[in-house]
């Protein structure tokens, strides 16, 4: 039996203004100029300029809305949230030296053309005398390697999609043949099936690959690699019979060969370069942020729009037509109040967030040594601006700040702390930089392992665990002590 109850519920909601807001916050400098084009796109209400210092607009757009003939806009209706939250503006790993001036403001980012790797494998391999059958081969062969320049699919499954999908019965000895001929194509090293068989083939590619030395380095890279990837030297040294100058040679040789032979991922070269958000300036010792110029867009609602709404408004709305027109027109001029506002707004959070930050780590700010960063987590911010943890964290984590001693991404900034014998909390960026250092000089013969290095920082006065160590050792990207061992 279906019943119909009446509930009260009581929910949060965001207004558009605040998805607005929240969708502009998070996206970086480098991608706010072409989300204002697309908004300049699709909202005729909204212009470039210097706005309008004038009310006649909010008036009748706040008479309209008091009237109860009026239908209701689609900004009034109930908002999918997700929808609005889900829409990422990520990919913001650029390279470059991060230099930057405001002549360059105006420039695009240069986007350089060039065939991609599976394109100029292709016309390598027109230049092979293959009949059609085996043109088919190389072509799925060459379909099969990845972005880094393997081929890591099963053959068997080649040949089976071969089968499948090109209609072309072959056999493990063909497929082999014909992959051999592509493992000669430029760059080296490509279309291997491991590293193994990657480094091998650079070395049978050398222009003096007859060479004692190249042979040795062959044989080791066969018969050794586990030893080699292990860093077991001495195994090395008898197995092969060799000597350890003769050793350091090969050693030497192999690790210049190129683990990745495939390059560029996606075949597509991009010459990016970090824009910041902020520009710090110390002026005779006294810290100036200056929020960058494409963070601040003159953006005002258009003139004509507004007429236009004043001259409807006023005119008989018992008019079906008449009344859907205002409606869209109120409608666009709302959005494009709503998108101002919310351009305002994220600046004044940029740069509330980027103060603070500021004030936080003013000694960092003041030489650039990293061991004067204090201990700062996103709370700290948030309680300091009274805003909330997930806004300081939308700012943390897609922008950059450029200083006299190069461009930080704000997140670079947050750290835990970690108590010293002094009872004092220091940043584990310091503990971090320490590690790094005793890496750094360490013998290379007898590297440290953990247990040595908790003990040094220890006596240096860091109260830290041998797992904490460990962690940041990954984080560092320094291998464990075995893999760090030379001759």
């Amino acid at each position: 039996m279906q019943k119909l109850n009446l509930n009260q519920i009581l929910s949060q909601k965001l207004s558009p203004q605040q998805i607005q807001f929240i969708k502009l916050l998070q996206v970086p400098t480098a991608e706010l100029e072409a989300r204002i084009e697309e908004e300049l796109e699709i909202n005729p209400a909204l212009e470039e300029g210097k706005e309008d210092n004038e009310t006649e607009t909010d008036n009748a757009t706040d008479e309209f809305q008091d009237n109860p003939d009026t239908m209701e806009t689609k900004e009034d209706k109930d908002i999918n949230i997700e929808d609005y939250l889900n829409d990422e503006y990520g990919g913001y790993k650029m390279q470059g030296d991060g230099n930057y001036s405001p002549d360059e403001e105006e420039k695009e980012m240069p986007l350089s053309s060039t065939t991609s790797l599976h394109e100029q494998l292709l016309s390598q391999l027109n230049f092979l005398k293959l009949d059609e059958r085996q043109r088919t081969i190389g072509r799925q062969l060459i379909g099969s390697i990845e972005n880094d320049g393997y081929i890591r699919r099963d053959l068997e499954a080649i040949i089976n999609d071969l089968a499948f999908s090109q209609n072309v019965e072959t056999d493990l000895d063909e497929v082999e043949e014909i992959l051999l001929k592509i493992q000669g194509f430029d760059p080296p090293g490509i279309a291997a099936r491991n590293l193994q068989e990657c480094l091998v083939i650079q070395l049978e590619r050398k222009e003096h690959h007859d060479d004692p030395m190249v042979q040795k380095a062959i044989y080791v890279i066969q018969n050794c690699f586990e030893e080699f990837t292990k860093k077991h030297y001495d195994k090395i040294l008898k197995k092969c019979n060799l000597d350890e100058e003769s050793l350091k040679e090969v050693i030497h040789m192999i690790t210049r060969l190129n683990p990745k032979p495939g390059g560029i991922s996606d075949g597509i070269m991009r010459t990016q370069y970090v824009i910041p958000d902020f520009i710090l300036n110390n002026v005779n010792g006294k810290f100036e942020i200056v929020l960058n110029s494409k963070n601040a867009p003159e953006l005002r609602v258009s003139r004509s729009y507004s007429e236009m709404f004043s001259a409807y408004d006023k005119s008989d709305k018992k008019d079906k037509k008449l009344k859907e027109t205002v409606t869209f027109v109120k409608q666009k001029l709302d959005a494009a109040k709503w998108f101002i506002d919310a351009i305002k707004q994220r600046q004044q959070t940029l740069m509330k967030t980027m103060q603070a930050i500021l004030d936080y780590q003013q000694e960092f700010f003041l030489d650039g040594d990293e061991t004067k960063l204090k201990p700062m987590i996103l709370k700290d911010i948030a309680e300091k601006i009274d805003m909330d943890i997930s806004t300081v964290s939308r700012v943390a984590n897609s922008k950059t700040i450029q200083t006299e001693f190069g461009v930080f991404p704000l997140k670079y900034f947050f750290s835990e702390g970690i108590s010293t014998d002094a009872g004092e909390d220091v940043s584990n960026r310091e503990v971090k930089s320490v590690l790094s250092r005793m890496v750094e000089d360490e013998d290379k013969r007898k590297p440290l392992s953990d247990d040595k290095l908790v003990k040094l920082l220890n006596q240096k006065g860091y109260n830290i665990a041998r797992r904490t160590v460990a962690k940041y050792r990954e984080q560092l990207q320094i291998p464990v002590a075995r893999l760090r061992k030379e001759l």
